[in-house]
């Protein structure tokens, strides 16, 4: 069902700064910024390994990561698994009795397609349905 884990999501207050962080202290290199109007944020991308680091500003106080901000600060906002056919992936999770955020696919960062599972169907764990641009 999933290929890997595409991606770790971290909420962050400060884009800048926290893309400092990644890059000179943890020795990342940002590989993509963008922001991700339908989602709310301002997002970048940062390579470790064959996975990412995305790091997540939100755009105002109204969206997720705004809320998610606000609510439990800075920090682990989701785990992004990568899927060849997420309409397939989300229809097996769907007839598995889980409770999605999203039924259909929506526009994620890279022009990738995405589409979340609720927490509360795995594990208490935001978990985000990436299926990779074809250039990708």
């Amino acid at each position: 069902m999933f290929a890997r884990i595409d991606h770790i999501g971290v909420a962050v207050e400060d884009l800048d700064a926290s893309i400092a962080l990644y890059e000179t202290t943890f020795g990342m290199k940002l590989v993509h910024r963008e922001t991700v109007t339908e989602q709310g944020v301002e997002a970048v991308l940062l390579d470790v390994g064959e996975n990412h680091v995305e790091l997540l500003a939100p755009l105002g106080p109204d969206t997720p990561v705004g809320k998610f901000l606000a609510k439990k600060g800075p920090g682990l906002h989701h785990v992004a698994y990568q899927t060849d056919d997420i309409e397939s992936t989300l229809q097996t999770l769907k007839d598995a009795g889980l409770r999605l955020i999203d039924e259909t696919p929506r526009t994620g960062i890279r022009n990738s397609r995405v589409a979340f599972l609720h927490p509360g169907a795995s594990g208490s764990v935001l978990t985000e349905l990436v299926q990779p641009a074809e250039d990708h």
